[in-house]
């Protein structure tokens, strides 16, 4: 229900159409978020045959007509119920790519460094593009610090990681 929570909120700013959602969503969440536009325009649809949202066609000029969604008051009764579960919930972090650290041993002490060595090549660079990114006022900023901390902190394991790596070459080696 966390997509259908940010929705919810980002329409209790106004009506909104779906390009516009997604278009916010892709420029400042998007290092936070994996909502695709098919799934965000399948879960608006829901939720207005749920009552969370109404949608109405506006036409602009000569464009073709544009879907907008507004937020209705079981929709904001969802959007409350949905954000204090979320706010208390503890989800556990699942990493998928640690999977292949239980077989590291299976690869050739250089060629397991350098897949170690391009992993951390591309979480620094995630981490640069998110300090580049400009800062949000209000509480989307939290949202962002939070991922920045949990980048950094996967960026210091990685090192010891590459270090222990090193260390248990050097064993092998004097043995």
């Amino acid at each position: 229900m966390d997509r259908e929570l940010l929705l919810l909120g980002l329409l209790r700013r106004g009506d909104t159409h779906g390009y516009q959602l997604h278009e916010f969503i892709n420029r400042y969440m998007a290092s936070c978020v994996d909502l695709k536009k098919p799934t965000a325009y399948y879960l608006l649809e829901r939720m207005a045959a749920a009552g969370w949202v109404t949608r109405s066609d506006q036409q602009e000029g000569s464009r073709p007509p544009r879907r907008v969604y507004a937020i209705t008051p079981a929709g904001e009764d969802a959007f409350q119920r949905l954000l204090r579960q979320n706010l208390a919930a503890y989800q556990p972090a699942h990493f998928p790519g640690d999977i292949g650290l239980a077989f590291l041993d299976a690869l050739p002490h250089a060629e397991a460094r350098a897949h170690l060595l391009a992993r951390r090549a591309a979480l620094a660079e995630d981490i640069a593009s998110l300090a580049a990114a400009p800062l949000h006022s209000g509480t989307l900023q939290l949202m962002l610090n939070h991922r920045v901390r949990h980048l950094n902190a996967e960026l210091e394991w990685l090192d010891t990681v590459l270090a222990q790596l090193d260390q248990l070459l050097n064993q092998n080696t004097e043995e």
